[in-house]
């Protein structure tokens, strides 16, 4: 947007914001390069003239100066910017004045029950105010831990700033998902305060949350606080509890010279959950500095969002579809940030008539709030496509100039479906911006680039600032093939710890592990220097093209990605297994380079128990209730034996691979399993699946 602060006022709004950060370059720099290559290769070898770069692009401010930029360069324990002061809130309050003059709104939202609501910069920063006031009335002070259970509705993003404007430490659960699971991620974190819902509605359905409240608060002993927030039913009331709308009611002289507090650089902002195979969920803490420097560059330099006006001059509008249980909801938040309009949908996006799915949803509702930016996982477009929708039925949806997936790689049918949808509403080539990232280090690692051609099915490049390489088995960097997705430098995004993870040992286990120190190198191949640290292993299978597009394969570890929420395989079986008639279990996802996610669960009964349809309900059933709907399998099968090691590890990565087509000899190594004479019933429902 031409007013947010942190635009260079002279540069026209029209051209991409990552050329007008190299034309900045230039001017301020004396920095010029021939390529995005050379542009990109510059960020991830000078890191100190980087992410001062970004820091100076952005206008950002601290009271206090910093003493270096990159002081300790290693992972894990890369430490930035030390000496600077920094909060999210503050961030986003620059825009307050700006963007309101102008005439625009900070959130623009609807629900499934038509309620459609605006809240204006001034009205955002007041009930933040408000509600920040009332936390610190209630006792809450910096480094306490404030946990909610909302739906995506903008009452979530208040609380967020509230907490994050006084340094107490936010984390969020969507009310899809079950009590267990909730309950999982925030046991950990002990928290002081949960804000809540009484309720939600989806897919046309209002779902009671009430009796979950009560369930939570009994478990959450460090629990002083609760607040609730009707967002069913007017007149619901939970015991105990604060209702949501006084805490944000106050307007005086005390919330007009509210100010968020200035933090320490790395002062924790939230606790994001990214689950691994084995154990509770991971409790991930990012900080506010690397949060909000990341997601400027993120968001504005490679997604472009903030920058243009069409032709109504409506001002940027970003939507980016998500419940709160997934990252996306935060990359949603994150607009705020360079002072854009974020326009949010609370509910199904496949409509609200039980068993009558309409796909047109989101695209009405992008439609009715004149949206620039539509963002969505891959699946729902993949979705749309099967419907058979066209978009042309709604003219409004030419203001859309740029499309964003993720979650899933996105197919190059579907790419082209939406390239054509959109010539058909008067675009000659739709910009898709694919990017890849994760929870892990609140960003992305692969995105688009305005400037740089598209290719069907593939990502634009890696983003700036972004040390990643494909890497064999023996640790070197492979071109054109598929290897590990690396990051071979730090990010200041990156997890500042995880909570109570003593000598860091499950930050190690989950991302250094692969590639301990001595592994360090420079992007292009080169040797890095000894103390380097270790190098991050993130998960995914990647191929870099000669182009430098790049493409994901899926999860290279068992890990489920379930439509753009990731979920650890111990979580479901935690679920399955509590059933007395199963004895063992194994889920695989074969979610694989744009194909449709198909999710087998494999389980060994009791002898004697076969499995019939009361049977499958019954393990669908504990799986909606202690994870989440989109992890019900889909399909149960009955095994004679979960495939082991010698050391009595499940075989899910093997299993994953046998499915996609790799020979089993290939996968697994018979001598070093426990129960190797399994192996061949695997084999033969693989040749039924392949053959499907």
């Amino acid at each position: 947007m031409a007013t947010h602060a942190s635009s260079p006022p002279s540069t026209p709004p029209q051209i991409p914001q990552i050329r007008r950060y190299q034309h900045w370059l230039a001017e301020h720099r004396g920095l010029h390069f021939d390529s995005y290559d050379a542009l990109w290769r510059w960020t991830t070898t000078d890191l100190d003239a980087f992410w001062q770069s970004i820091w100076d692009y952005f206008q950002l401010h601290s009271p206090t100066p910093h003493t270096a930029v990159l002081a300790r360069n290693t992972m894990p324990g890369a430490q930035w910017f030390p000496g600077a002061q920094a909060n999210y809130a503050q961030q986003v309050f620059r825009h307050v004045q700006p963007a309101h003059a102008a005439g625009f709104m900070a959130v623009i939202s609807e629900n499934e029950a038509g309620e459609h609501r605006e809240l204006s910069w001034p009205e955002l920063r007041r009930q933040v105010a408000s509600l920040a006031l009332h936390l610190r009335a209630q006792g809450v002070t910096r480094g306490d831990r404030v946990v909610a259970y909302l739906p995506n509705v903008p009452e979530a993003m208040v609380a967020f700033l509230a907490c994050a404007s006084m340094g107490a430490i936010w984390s969020i659960c969507a009310p899809d998902m079950g009590t267990r699971a909730v309950l999982d991620r925030f046991s950990q974190i002990e928290p002081k305060v949960l804000i809540a819902c009484d309720g939600v509605r989806y897919g046309g359905k209002a779902i009671d949350r009430t009796g979950v409240i009560q369930e939570m608060r009994a478990a959450l002993p460090t629990v002083e606080h609760l607040i609730v927030l009707r967002n069913l039913d007017p007149q619901a009331h939970v015991p105990g509890s604060t209702d949501y709308a006084d805490t944000i009611a106050r307007n005086d002289a005390a919330t007009t010279a509210f100010e968020p507090e200035w933090l320490p650089f790395d002062h924790p902002l939230w606790v994001v959950y990214s689950s691994g195979t084995t154990g509770l969920p991971k409790p991930i803490v990012h900080g506010h500095g690397g949060t909000v420097l990341v997601a400027l560059a993120l968001k504005s330099l490679h997604n472009d969002v903030g920058c243009s006006y069409d032709a109504n001059n409506w001002g940027e509008r970003y939507h980016w579809y998500s419940t709160t249980g997934w990252v996306m909801w935060n990359a949603q938040t994150s607009g705020l940030l360079n002072g854009t309009t974020c326009v949010i949908y609370d509910g199904s996006p496949a409509g609200t008539t039980p068993g009558a799915q309409d796909w047109s949803t989101l695209w009405r509702f992008a439609e009715r709030n004149s949206v620039t930016f539509f963002g969505a996982g891959a699946a729902f477009y993949a979705n749309c496509l099967k419907a058979g929708l066209e978009l042309s039925q709604w003219p409004g949806l030419s203001r859309v100039r740029a499309l964003g997936t993720t979650g899933s790689p996105l197919s190059e049918d579907v790419q082209n479906w939406g390239v054509a949808q959109f010539k058909r509403l008067g675009h000659d080539e739709i910009w898709w911006c694919n990017i890849s990232g994760g929870t892990d280090f609140a960003g992305a690692f692969i995105g688009g680039h305005r400037d740089l051609p598209q290719v069907p099915g593939q990502m634009q490049c890696r983003l700036i600032g972004c040390a990643v390489e494909a890497w064999n088995e023996q640790g070197q960097p492979v071109d054109n093939e598929v290897g590990e997705l690396v990051c071979t430098q730090p990010i200041p995004s990156m997890p500042l710890y995880f909570w109570n993870d003593k000598d860091n040992q499950r930050y190690i286990g989950s991302y250094f592990d692969m590639y301990p120190p001595g592994h360090g190198r420079k992007p292009g191949g080169g040797d890095g220097p000894a103390d380097m640290g270790a190098v991050w292993r993130h998960g995914d299978w990647l191929k870099i093209t000669p182009m430098g597009h790049c493409v994901i394969y899926g999860r290279s570890d068992a890990t489920i990605n379930r439509h753009g929420l990731r979920m650890g395989t111990s979580e479901l079986y935690s679920a399955v297994e509590a059933l007395p008639e199963v004895l063992d279990a194994m889920v695989v996802d074969l979610e694989y380079l744009g194909r449709d996610s198909f999710m087998p669960l494999f389980v060994v009964l009791r002898e004697g128990v076969s499995l019939d349809e009361a049977l499958k309900a019954r393990l669908n059933h504990a799986i909606k209730t202690a994870l989440s709907p989109r992890f019900i399998p889909n399909e149960i099968v009955q095994a004679p034996a979960i495939p082991r090691t010698l050391t009595g590890k499940k075989q899910e990565l093997p299993i994953k691979k046998l499915m996609l087509g790799q020979p089993i000899d290939k996968v697994l190594n018979r001598d070093a399993m426990a129960n190797a004479e399994c192996l061949p019933w695997y084999e033969a429902y693989a040749r039924s699946y392949a053959g499907r």
